[in-house]
């Protein structure tokens, strides 16, 4: 099964710069050995089960409200079953239906 979690969350009492909370989640992402990828507006794991999806999701969160009264998320799940790599592989596909994309 491939989970692919995309996922914005972030303190709202922070200020206006959430980078230095949205570095801890990263940080916490990276250390759990899942595949991601940031954006400038959310990251992306990709995990072999829907639980492994939400425990990112609860220690992204315990993080945060640890320091923080109010903490925003906006969350997409897209699980499938068949083979990981669906990071890559989804916008291959695409990029192939339209040429090369000058990034």
């Amino acid at each position: 099964m491939s989970v692919l979690l995309n996922f914005a969350m972030f303190p709202t009492d922070a200020g206006i710069s959430k980078s230095k909370a949205v570095s801890q989640v990263l940080d916490m992402i990276k250390k759990s050995g899942v595949s991601y990828k940031l954006s400038p507006m959310s990251t992306t794991v990709e995990t072999e089960t829907m639980q492994e999806a939400l425990e990112i999701v609860n220690k992204a969160y315990s993080l945060l409200e640890k320091d923080h009264e109010r903490v925003y998320s906006s969350i997409t799940i897209d699980a499938r079953k068949g083979e990981m790599g669906r990071m890559e592989s989804k916008i291959e596909a695409i990029e192939s239906n339209i040429g090369p994309v000058n990034h």
